[in-house]
């Protein structure tokens, strides 16, 4: 096999959410394997990841957005294309949760949460193809699913609603745009030590109880992630769309 089709030099990636966790770990993953990387967040700067990418060699744009609209998509596009003078990837990273039982649930959080878990996501994976075709066809977007994407969860009715969409908005692209050679994943994380887990890893019974069903036995890392979207983004995963990988320590398989 030829290694050379997971290596990114060359390709140019926007990554939202980018400057903790998750996003931070795949944003890094993708400089390690040679591309060059967007990083979108809400925050002042993405100082750390920018400093990991940079000591990398690698070469890292930072733009600041707030996704709970579409409105920054376009500025983000032009910012990118205007720095690296095109796209190949995208990582709809960013992503808010709400808990509140079903019973008392506000239409602000459903809102909101739908926003950019489901409603960003799409239109920032529209404006990706559009430029992937004005480039001449091909290209990559990796949407962030969730274990809500297979299961019910509890107390939070809009994320479960909004990454259920994200799965099925994935096969819906999926089948629309691998003629031209855009392929269309995502990946479902499981339970990760994250800065948005840091009180239920705290909490000894509700971690103990998380652990009990993980057959890794242990919380995911953003690191755990380097490898799933490097993959989806090479030309290794060509023949790979709408699918969505779930990285989860064997979570669903229990």
């Amino acid at each position: 096999m030829n290694l050379g089709r997971f290596d990114l030099t060359g390709k140019v990636a926007i990554v939202t959410g980018c400057s903790t966790g998750l996003g931070q770990g795949m944003s890094v993953g993708l400089a390690e394997a040679g591309a060059s990387v967007a990083g979108v967040d809400y925050v002042d700067g993405a100082d750390e990841t920018a400093q990991m990418i940079r000591g990398l060699g690698g070469r890292f744009l930072y733009i600041k957005a707030n996704l709970m609209t579409i409105e920054p998509i376009e500025d983000i596009m032009e910012k990118t294309i205007g720095e690296f003078g095109k796209l190949d990837i995208l990582v709809n990273n960013a992503g808010i949760i709400r808990r509140e039982d079903a019973i008392s649930f506000t239409e602000k959080d459903w809102d909101d949460v739908m926003n950019i878990n489901v409603k960003t996501v799409f239109f920032f994976a529209q404006a990706a193809a559009r430029q992937f075709l004005k480039q001449g066809g091909g290209g990559k977007i990796i949407n962030i699913a969730s274990m809500l994407s297979f299961q019910g969860g509890i107390r939070v009715p809009s994320y479960t609603a909004s990454k259920s969409g994200v799965m099925g908005i994935t096969r819906l692209m999926a089948n629309e745009w691998a003629r031209h050679g855009i392929c269309v994943n995502a990946i479902a994380p499981g339970y990760m030590a994250t800065n948005n887990t840091a009180a239920i890893r705290a909490d000894d019974n509700r971690n103990e109880a998380i652990l009990g069903r993980i057959p890794a036995n242990r919380w995911g890392l953003p690191e755990d992630l380097a490898g799933p979207v490097v993959f989806l983004a090479s030309p290794a995963s060509d023949y790979v769309n709408g699918y969505t990988l779930a990285v989860d320590g064997g979570w669903l398989a229990r």
